[in-house]
């Protein structure tokens, strides 16, 4: 099933039930598909495991379908972990990726069986130490690479004679020093931006005498969404010509973090058109206002990172467009999804009208907001072999 065939099957579910808007629906069978087209390209390349980057998309059906696969999962709090848990994953087939996590947060995780933590600070180091004795522990590198289109910044990270010291002090404290871990940004288009990074962390593992078994590649694998991206197998291959080029022979165990990847291209919103109206007299471009937006749903729209698709539901009917600038429901100014990147839009569009927004199974019902302005977070539903579940 490809994603013109998935976008297909969501469209004639809602045809045949139509739910309230906004509303996201996600088919659990194209997520399985996906998440298999990652684990062949990577197993190829260099026997990569997959942790499916819970953040994306902690859908309870999409969980289950993924455990049902042989996932592994990336989580970042223990709401998170109780979540995969709860789905029947097992506690060793879960790694704390997040560096940023309290000590109460860690205790509760290692009690939980968790046993893979990620750090980028001495305090946290301690932290595990003292909360999750003997634990297996990875250390997040700042590297240097390409922006990203939603970029992570300095926020994350630390520099190589940091990660050295790092890991010999975690051997210190009876930790397992087990491996090094890096992101290169979010939807990174770049499948060469992974080089300087891996090459970091050869240097690191050298500097560290060899104690590093495992490497953990992150996330960042992008998706078209108007514009083309590279194909998995690209990012893949770019990976193992790296990887032999900087740790030779000595190829440490992979990981790599997708969120993104896998569920993106298997969700599609639906939403309607609340308002339409010009605001300028001097301005061709009509507003065209939404049930959705930056705060129940909509937030990689922010700086218009992310631009998505936006189509009429039910299909190109072959009307004249019009420029438009969209935007959502609240009232808060910034509540503006794009301004600057170009959009058409029938000219016949008028409110009542629906929407489809391809692409969005992946962070956006996860980054609603609870009740801002009471709008209630983004309505999300499951499906597979065209049927709810």
């Amino acid at each position: 099933m490809g994603v013109s065939d998935t976008r297909t099957e969501i469209r004639r579910f809602l045809d045949r039930h139509p739910l309230p808007t906004p509303c996201l629906v996600i088919d659990v069978d194209a997520v399985r598909q996906r998440f298999r087209e990652l684990a062949t390209a990577f197993g190829a390349a260099g026997g990569a495991r997959v942790y499916f980057a819970v953040k994306a998309c902690p859908e309870p059906a999409v969980l289950s379908a993924l455990i049902a696969e042989g996932a592994h999962f990336d989580v970042a709090s223990p709401g998170e972990i109780d979540l995969c848990l709860s789905r029947g994953a097992p506690a060793t087939s879960l790694s704390y990726g997040n560096p940023i996590k309290k000590a109460s947060a860690i205790a509760r995780a290692h009690a939980a069986g968790v046993r893979e933590f990620v750090c980028d600070a001495e305090s946290d180091l301690d932290h595990i130490a003292q909360h999750a004795p003997g634990a297996e522990v990875s250390v997040r590198l700042l590297v240097d690479a390409p922006d990203s289109v939603t970029p992570f910044g300095s926020k994350f990270g630390c520099e190589p004679e940091v990660a050295a010291r790092l890991l010999s002090k975690a051997g210190e404290l009876g930790l397992d020093p087990a491996g090094l871990s890096f992101h290169v940004g979010s939807q990174q288009l770049d499948v060469k931006a992974w080089d300087l990074a891996i090459a970091t962390a050869a240097k690191v593992a050298a500097a560290a005498g060899g104690t590093v078994r495992r490497l953990n590649l992150g996330g960042g694998y992008a998706i078209p969404y108007r514009e083309p991206a590279p194909a998995l197998t690209k990012y893949a291959e770019q990976a193992a010509v790296s990887l032999r080029s900087h740790f030779g022979d000595a190829t440490p165990e992979l990981l790599i973090e997708p969120g993104r990847a896998v569920v993106a291209d298997a969700g599609l919103i639906r939403t309607e058109v609340v308002l339409v109206t010009r605001r300028r007299a001097a301005d061709p471009r009509r507003w065209v206002y939404l049930d959705i937006g930056r705060y129940n749903g909509l937030a990689e729209a922010e700086n218009e990172a992310i631009a998505y698709r936006v189509e009429r539901a039910g299909g190109d009917r072959g009307e004249p467009e019009g420029p438009v600038v969209l935007a959502g429901p609240t009232c808060d100014g910034d509540d503006v999804l794009y301004q600057d990147t170009p959009y058409q839009l029938p000219l016949s569009l008028q409110p009542g009208d629906q929407l489809d927004i391809p692409g969005t199974g992946a962070y956006t019902a996860s980054y609603s907001s609870v009740a801002f302005n009471g709008i209630e977070p983004l309505r999300t539903y499951c499906v597979s072999g065209g049927r709810l579940i």
